[in-house]
């Protein structure tokens, strides 16, 4: 019974979900390919937004935008 449940919640959201999904993997590729191509951040180093970008789903990405990015 719980796992028809769940499978129904699943249907139901799954459409909510999949942008959601396809949004945080595009601004986190976004987000690391600018990390890897510039040489210039206002905070930290090449090795500490990889991280952050990588392992942060979402905000870090959003972060590195924010307040790490360097002028070009």
């Amino acid at each position: 019974m719980n796992n028809t449940i769940s499978i129904e919640f699943l249907k139901e959201y799954l459409v909510f979900l999949i942008p959601l999904f396809a949004i945080q993997i595009v601004l986190a590729v976004v987000a690391l390919i600018h990390v890897l191509r510039h040489p210039n951040y206002r905070f930290g180093n090449k090795a500490l937004w990889i991280v952050i970008v990588l392992l942060i789903n979402t905000i870090g990405p959003i972060v590195y935008f924010a307040i790490g990015r360097g002028d070009d």
